[in-house]
């Protein structure tokens, strides 16, 4: 199943939340959704689910949501980790999200054991810490065996451990054939996590490819060459056109892919070489560097 957002819109006064986005999530891999806060992610997810009024539509494997026999096996969601009735036990509240899709109780129990809560099946969820409402709202989202997970910052108030776990879930869900769209601000996680990326900045698209690509985009990506003499170096790499710029004593940054080439000049004009690495942007340096001055602070519950 392949989910297609087209031209999704929202405008809040006059204010545009999300700006005329279309891109598409594609099975098997976990796609992850970034953006500064305020620049429209919440408000995106939930145009999608046709939780918000707007513009464009979403399809799910061609077909409008409503027009899915069983929403619920379509798609997953869990955009807020206290979207439950505190008074409702953990248990009572997944029951009650199984009943559109006829799910038994066995495969509540199981999920509640999948994400760590069986021991908590009988407390009422406003007891919860951060991180159990967030196990919870995994574990409705998950309840169907959908074919599609939509996930907002499942990350916060997890601890280390149960990041990680998230993690190696995510990708072993994905890896299954399923559509996995995730958003988080810990983007040295989504590293780890996301084999794809869409990246929106004040509502509008300014990425949808695979993170490898995203992170080549950056100016940051270089060699770093430490040689005997990284004056006579840096004049033999400018003569053919390479860009260096100084780094520490006897270190140049060198604007090339391949640090073979670094090499092959040096050799070629004599010049002993120490040190011969090639540096990579992070995600998170590569979002900085091209959301730089599109973050928003004055944003409302929808906007993020």
């Amino acid at each position: 199943m392949s989910v297609e957002a087209i031209g999704l819109t929202k405008v809040f006064g006059s204010k545009t939340a999300v700006n005329d986005l279309t891109f598409t999530l594609e099975p098997g891999v976990v796609t992850g959704f970034l953006g500064p806060n305020g620049s429209g992610k919440s408000t995106t997810m939930r145009l999608m689910l046709g939780l918000d009024r707007g513009e464009g539509q979403t399809k799910w494997d061609g077909k409008k949501l409503t027009e899915h026999k069983h929403a619920t096996k379509v798609v997953g969601a869990h955009l807020d980790a206290r979207f439950f009735n505190p008074n409702r036990t953990a248990r009572a509240h997944l029951r009650m999200l199984g009943a559109e899709a006829n799910i038994p109780d066995s495969r509540v129990d199981e999920v509640l054991d999948l994400v760590g809560l069986a021991s908590e099946a009988k407390k009422r969820p406003k007891t919860f810490s951060l991180g159990m409402g967030q196990r919870l709202g995994l574990a409705g989202a998950i309840l169907a065996n959908p074919r599609v997970l939509l996930l907002d910052e499942p990350a916060n108030g997890l601890d280390p451990q149960s990041i990680q776990w998230l993690r190696d879930f995510l990708r072993f869900y994905a890896s299954s054939g399923n559509v996995v769209f995730v958003s988080s601000h810990l983007l040295t996680e989504m590293q780890q996590m996301a084999e794809h990326v869409v990246v929106i900045s004040r509502g509008t698209l300014i990425a949808d490819e695979p993170v490898s690509d995203f992170v080549n985009r950056s100016t940051r990506n270089d060699v770093l060459v430490r040689a005997a003499d990284p004056q006579r170096l840096a004049q033999a790499l400018t003569a053919i056109g390479i860009a260096t710029t100084p780094d520490g004593d006897d270190g140049l940054a060198v604007q090339v892919a391949d640090p073979r080439q670094v090499g092959e000049v040096a050799f070629s004009n004599g010049v002993a070489v120490y040190e011969l690495t090639r540096r990579t942007a992070s995600l998170e340096e590569v979002f900085l560097e091209l959301t730089s001055g599109s973050q928003e602070y004055a944003t409302g519950g929808h906007q993020s």
